[in-house]
């Protein structure tokens, strides 16, 4: 590869990790749609089953002011995410998920977990903490509790690319 190549991949690289990096994977894609919740405030507990290309349950019903533990498996085949969002934040997310795929960190049904931690520069990494998502391999199980603030357009969804498209989204209706 030529010098003038080069440094336009590393330059691209760069500017994607920094992108990456200032979007969920530091501030977190749930702002606006609540914050991270103490479990001991938690009023109740949903289980949610991931599956290939679908939840159980399929919408989840909530009240603004309410904290509640999510209960998450991934019962699929594939790598799955659970990310309490906007639709419209679920869209930028999507890119981001796109590029952990390109980077070999997603690897359908596996993370790559020493390529998440690797340094992107300016010490960002792939690594994916949101305290609004849990991203699992098969058979994993992980918790999240959120207080949903206010009444908001929301939907818990799949980011992992093409899941979304394929129907891996749920509602989050306000009571």
């Amino acid at each position: 590869m030529n010098a003038s190549k080069f440094l336009v991949l590393a330059a691209s690289l760069l500017m994607s990790a920094t992108a990456f990096a200032a979007g969920a994977h530091s501030g977190g894609h749930g702002t606006g749609s609540g914050e991270p919740g103490k479990a001991s405030e938690a009023t109740r507990t949903i289980n949610v089953e991931m599956h290939d290309n679908y939840y159980e349950p399929e919408s989840i019903d909530v009240k603004a002011g309410e904290t509640v533990r999510f209960v998450v498996q991934n019962r699929g085949q594939l790598v799955h995410e659970f990310n309490i969002g906007t639709p419209s934040m679920h869209e930028a997310h999507q890119k981001e998920m796109q590029m952990m795929v390109e980077h070999g960190v997603l690897k359908g049904d596996h993370i790559d977990h020493e390529m998440m931690e690797m340094d992107m520069g300016d010490g960002h990494s792939m690594k994916h903490d949101d305290p609004n998502s849990v991203l699992l391999e098969p058979g994993e199980s992980k918790e999240i509790v959120w207080t949903f603030t206010e009444k908001a357009d929301l939907e818990f969804a799949c980011n992992v690319p093409g899941h979304y498209q394929a129907g891996m989204y749920g509602d989050i209706d306000f009571e």
